[in-house]
């Protein structure tokens, strides 16, 4: 590269990691207030919040690259030609196609990031997130045993703990079935402790009293007990065998997999291939972000007043951009042979760009440029 290529790169480097910071400790942030409502809400710790939080980085940071390299081209660009650089650059000679190669390697350079965080990064952390998810929805102990709150676990039954030891004894304890129709049958405890058994948790009850009410005649019937096992089954819901979704799979699973294969995941072989090629398009699409916002402000002369209306321009033609790649994705989910449709967006954008670069190196608009400067 020449040293005006490295001028421009590193410009755009900085800028575009600057903005990368900003707009991902938004989103992340935002992501993060949901979570920690949801898990602490559920009795988990701190740790596995930031778990989770940092499981969901890698599909916060896919979001947020293309905006940033866009932003970056953008601002990058607009300040090189309100400090006249630009417009210097190009009076000495050099066509706005010469001009678009740094913003080539530096849209390249995103390409490969995004790259490999939605063909490794993203499907592994999703992956981890969907098992932990798993494991820790089947922790009874985090989600149900809360001390000095009535807790509705399942449909029909209320548990009721007055106070949870540091060794891990129930005190005090409350608990309501009426999950079997015309009968309620009410637990009360002194003491008890949650083990683990062979078909799940079970909740062992000491000195207390069982209390049945059957609804037909209202008869009450009492039985006190020194200890008794209540089975914990019910207040895990039921499992169903989990199935891995095209996100959490490799490319070349997707690629790989036949008819049968996502059949018997219930999906379809369409989505397999959607989502492969998703994600060897979608790191074009930074690169082809990066050259609208470029191209889009070679086109106007140097202003005084800026280059409002171009970078309004650019901002309109990414929007357009990401519509065509949302109806193309839609497109190609109706047929597995309609793949190649999710490259159409790359193809326009580039295009565009192209035509854009094309119309700036024009005679007349660089002898207008010149003129300018």
């Amino acid at each position: 590269m020449t040293r005006l290529d490295r001028y421009m790169l590193s410009q755009l480097m900085v800028l575009f990691g600057f903005f990368s910071l900003v707009l991902v400790g938004v989103y992340w942030i935002n992501r993060a207030v949901s979570l920690f409502g949801q898990l602490i809400g559920d009795g988990q710790t701190a740790l596995v919040f930031l778990e989770f939080t940092a499981l969901t980085l890698p599909s916060v940071i896919r979001l947020v690259l293309p905006v940033s390299a866009f932003v970056a081209a953008i601002y990058c660009t607009n300040r090189l030609m309100t400090e006249s650089e630009l417009v210097v650059m190009q009076a000495t000679g050099f066509s706005p196609w010469r001009l678009a190669r740094p913003v080539l390697y530096f849209g390249l350079i995103v390409a490969a990031m995004m790259a490999i965080l939605m063909n490794v990064l993203v499907p592994a952390s999703r992956t981890q997130l969907a098992q932990r998810s798993a494991e820790i929805s089947q922790n009874i102990t985090a989600r149900f045993l809360v001390e000095g709150a009535f807790l509705h676990p399942a449909e029909g039954l209320t548990l009721y703990i007055r106070e949870i030891t540091p060794l891990g004894e129930l005190r005090d304890v409350f608990l309501s079935d009426a999950r079997t129709p015309d009968q309620r049958t009410t637990y009360t405890a002194r003491r008890a402790l949650l083990v683990r058994g062979e078909t799940g948790p079970k909740l062992l009850m000491f000195d207390g009293m069982a209390q049945t009410l059957r609804a037909p005649n209202n008869r009450l019937f009492t039985t006190t007990f020194a200890d008794f096992a209540y089975d914990m089954a019910a207040l895990i819901a039921e499992q169903v065998p989990q199935v891995r979704n095209a996100a959490e799979l490799g490319t070349l699973e997707l690629l790989r997999a036949s008819v049968a294969d996502a059949t018997q995941s219930g999906q379809n072989r369409a989505g397999y291939l959607v989502e492969a090629h998703n994600r060897l398009a979608q790191p074009l699409l930074g690169t082809v972000a990066a050259l609208i916002g470029f191209s889009t402000l070679m086109l106007g002369a140097f202003s005084r007043f800026g280059a409002w209306r171009q970078i309004i321009g650019a901002v309109v033609l990414l929007i357009v951009t990401q519509l065509i790649s949302n109806a193309a994705t839609d497109l190609a989910q109706s047929g597995a042979r309609l793949y190649p449709v999710v490259y159409l967006p790359v193809i326009f954008g580039a295009g565009l760009a192209a035509a854009m670069l094309w119309v700036a190196g024009l005679p007349k608009r660089r002898r207008n440029t010149e003129a300018a400067a």
